[in-house]
């Protein structure tokens, strides 16, 4: 990868830059990962890497009576889009059932994570997990996508993706009521039709080798599975009764506990 001045591994600059970001905003960070295409698993040979982080602040910044932001937007260039979020929205977030969030939560690239932040997703923030929410997302997602890029006779391949996966991740959580995989083909192997098997396999091939800006002929037969998903999981959403978690008394417990044990907290790198 090569990068300003910088040419080596793209993990390895992810840390350099986290380092960074650590030392210069005074911060903790309890979590990095991969988001968009490349953690989907169909990024082009020209995507850049957007990076996400979840970060915690010291104690004395959040009993302050001046408002502290609660995001950091790092960088935002050609090749890195790094940003991240205070862990007080992160888990303001997650009582809402987030679905970004979640999928922060269970990115497959992990840049470097710590015991504190999986034993805060696995033992509460993924508690609260909301079936009709998370369709209300991935629907939403996919009808947007689908009439703003999908509609003209050319169309560009990766677009397919930005509708296909939403669609096939409304599939998952019908069946299985949980997060759906970051991954679109953990997805594909668990969802999708066989009959459509063939038909997506060949658009991934083909637009793995197209540039972001390429475009090609729209795929009918793509279209009219698209459409008759998107109307049943709209018909679907909205009868389905609201199963939010109410309350928010474990979430509150877990930010006071690593408040009071910031200055405590691990940090283990890990590599993908």
């Amino acid at each position: 990868m090569k990068y300003k001045d910088y040419e080596g591994p793209a993990e390895e600059l992810v840390l350099m830059k986290i380092k960074e970001i650590e030392e210069k905003e005074n911060v903790k960070v309890l979590h990095v990962v991969e988001s968009g295409s490349r953690a989907w698993g169909f990024a082009s040979p020209d995507s850049d890497y957007d990076v996400r982080f979840i970060y915690l602040r010291n104690k004395d910044d959040y009993l302050s009576l001046h408002d502290i932001k609660d995001f950091i937007n790092w960088e935002l260039n050609e090749v890195l889009d790094i940003n991240g979020w205070d862990l007080k929205k992160a888990l303001k977030h997650f009582h809402k059932s987030n679905a970004t969030l979640f999928e922060w939560a269970n990115s497959p690239v992990v840049y470097y994570s710590t015991n504190e932040w999986k034993e805060l997703y696995e033992n509460t923030a993924k508690q609260y997990f909301s079936v009709k929410a998370a369709l209300y997302h991935y629907y939403g997602t996919a009808n947007k996508n689908y009439n703003e890029y999908l509609l003209d006779d050319m169309v560009k391949y990766k677009k397919y993706f930005y509708v296909l996966r939403p669609v096939l991740a409304c599939k998952w959580i019908e069946q299985k009521k949980s997060p759906p995989p970051v991954l679109f083909n953990d997805l594909t192997r668990s969802v999708l039709e066989r009959n459509m098997e063939l038909i997506v396999a060949e658009l991934l091939g083909k637009k793995v080798r197209m540039q972001e800006t390429d475009k090609a002929p729209k795929i009918d037969v793509l279209n009219q599975y698209i459409e008759k998903n998107l109307e049943y999981f709209k018909i679907l959403a909205n009868e389905m009764q609201d199963d939010r978690k109410p309350g928010w008394g474990p979430l509150e417990i877990k930010f006071r506990e690593l408040l009071e044990n910031s200055n405590d907290l691990s940090r283990s790198p890990l590599k993908f």
